[in-house]
């Protein structure tokens, strides 16, 4: 194209039609009563420029000045994808990032001047969802405050009135990360197969009735309603004592009774009320534990290894503060939670033979003989122990065949009825208490002075800080259709020594009632052991273990060669003797 000589645009511009006025030529189409206006149709997106009818939202971190802009800053027309308004709002967050508002809301400070007592000051900024570290309301972000005496403390709330913070009681920040160990490791040779949370299991409901009694063996003494008396007052405190007991802890595939139920073929399930009540509690569960499950002839025989946590009593297991070990900063080793473990069963295998009164002539005697202990090898009398073998009924409608379940439940003393007359069955456990100033006490009462004036708040911080032990102890109960559940309140003599324990009272329960108070609900666990059958029972004849998970509310269900654990075993028949008389013990 040939370049215009300025003589050619001369011309062109005296050919344009003269206007006073600058821009293009106002016609009827873009002027409203002579006023000229700017069309546009209902789809285009209008902004504001400001909305003040926010600004009183500023103050609880859900409007205001910040909140519009985050909300309408990108809702102005013609702000597409790709475009240079999309820059320029990168560029502006990029400079809002480092701004930060400050509250000009008026605090009062009247009385003790500037910052408050002792020159400590909060200074509370608008905040909003994952904001810098150094910004108030930043999700599970802190920020320094001005303590007094200078020091720093720190508040993890987000935004204002906690909004996008995580949540927790006060000093929650400082709590250790806990790292427990599994009870058992998994080895390479042991294959996954299932995967639930305690969610899931939580949400299961099967009704199996009361059940049934198959056969009962061995005796019970009286209870000794002397340790009735006021708990707490000085007249029924008594020292604990050691009576030499042989007491017996067979695990299930062991019994010689369930093995000859197995051979009647009398159920398909069978477990003894120790095993069971760990699985059907396990949601409570915060410690680690392993069940072997082991299926052999279409038969499944719910078992536990030899040293099994399963037989250890628990110390505040579901305190919110649990005890620490020793490598997590616990500078009290008889307060760490192995040792409280220790001395906790220890209490539980003593406490039953002291409450009770050891009578020739007066106690009561089962349909059958004592399965386990033979007086030919013994040396030890054995202790009042009562098993009873009942059968449950975990079939489903839709179950071509039905499903039973055998359990080996058992009791410890028997008591009259004063009304009736009647002998009435009794489940005795003990609950202990180790210092309720130590780390790990879950702000537990001191019940020297608190169990006779509140002893609603004593049990209730039980139910609370061991809500796993006191369920399973429940469920056990209920299992064997016991009457009453007695549970006895043991101390230390001294908090800093483990070497003697006094009786400060015990209570006694309705298991039934005492399931409702602590919101305990069966049918869910028969649910649970029905879904883990169920899973069992699809899979080849061999062993299987349940494990929870040491850090987190999941159990997983392994495939492990028929020889795991074996070689820990002594050779022996399996059932473990143990006698009530142990290393450490009261003297």
């Amino acid at each position: 194209m040939a370049p215009i000589s300025l003589r050619d645009l001369n011309d062109v511009i005296e050919t344009l039609p003269s206007s006073d006025s600058w821009g293009p030529t106002t016609t009827t189409e873009t002027t409203l009563n002579g006023v000229p206006y700017a069309p546009f149709s209902k789809g285009d997106k209008l902004g504001r420029m400001a909305d003040w009818t926010a600004e009183g939202k500023d103050r609880e971190g859900r409007g205001g000045r910040q909140q519009y802009q985050q909300r309408y800053r990108d809702q102005i027309y013609g702000a597409g994808p790709g475009g240079l308004q999309t820059v320029f709002n990168l560029e502006q967050q990029n400079e809002e990032s480092t701004f930060s508002l400050v509250d000009r809301s008026q605090t009062s400070t009247r009385g003790r001047g500037f910052g408050g007592r002792g020159g400590r000051a909060t200074f509370r900024g608008v905040g909003q969802r994952g904001g810098l570290q150094n910004q108030r309301g930043g999700r599970g972000t802190f920020q320094r405050v001005g303590g007094r005496g200078g020091q720093q403390g720190y508040d993890s709330r987000g935004g204002r009135g906690g909004r996008g913070g995580r949540r927790g009681g006060w000093k929650d920040w400082d709590k250790p990360q806990r790292n427990r160990e599994a009870s058992v490791q998994p080895k390479d040779t042991w294959r996954m197969l299932e995967e639930i949370d305690f969610n899931r299991l939580s949400k299961l409901n099967l009704d199996t009735g009361e059940g049934e009694d198959l056969d009962d063996y061995g005796f019970l003494y009286y209870y000794d309603r002397s340790f009735d008396k006021q708990p707490g007052a000085a007249t029924s405190v008594r020292k604990l004592t050691v009576l030499d007991r042989a007491a017996y802890n067979v695990t299930t595939s062991s019994d010689p009774v369930i093995q000859e139920l197995a051979d009647k073929d009398e159920a398909s399930i069978f477990a003894t009320d120790n095993i069971l009540s760990m699985l059907m509690c396990a949601p409570r569960s915060v410690y680690s534990w392993d069940i072997i499950m082991l299926k052999q002839g279409g038969k499944i025989f719910i078992d536990k290894r030899e040293g099994s946590s399963l037989d250890m009593v628990t110390v505040n297991e579901n305190a919110a503060d649990a005890p620490l070990e020793i490598s997590e900063g616990n500078k009290d080793q008889i307060n760490a939670p192995g040792a409280l473990k220790d001395e906790a069963t220890h209490i539980n295998n003593v406490f039953p033979t002291q409450v009770v009164v050891e009578s020739e002539t007066s106690k009561h005697e089962m349909n059958n003989e004592h399965p386990f202990y033979n007086p030919g090898v013994e040396t030890d009398p054995p202790a009042s122990k009562a098993y009873k073998y009942r059968r449950f009924d975990l079939s489903l409608e839709a179950d071509a065949e039905p499903l039973h379940l055998i359990v080996r439940t058992e009791l410890d003393a028997v008591v009259k009825n004063n009304i009736s007359g009647e002998d009435q069955m009794l489940t005795i456990k003990a609950l202990n208490e180790f210092d309720n100033k130590a780390q790990g006490s879950g702000g537990a009462l001191d019940w020297r002075s608190k169990l006779a004036s509140q002893r609603g708040a004593v049990v209730a911080t039980e139910m609370k800080n061991n809500s796993c032990k006191l369920a399973r102890w429940t469920t056990q109960s209920i299992l064997a259709k016991a009457d009453l559940m007695k549970l006895g309140f043991v101390s230390r003599q001294n908090p800093k020594s483990t070497a003697e324990h006094v009786i400060l009272g015990v209570l006694g329960y309705k298991p039934r009632e005492f399931a409702t108070q602590m919101n305990l609900n069966l049918n869910n666990g028969w649910a649970i052991v029905r879904t883990f059958v169920d899973m069992v029972m699809k899979e080849e004849d061999g062993k299987y273990v349940l494990v929870k998970d040491p850090n987190k509310p999941t159990i997983r269900l392994y495939h492990v060669p028929r020889d795991t654990f074996e070689e820990d075993e002594d050779g022996t028949d399996g059932g473990m003797m143990q006698s009530v008389q142990e290393d450490g013990g009261d003297e």
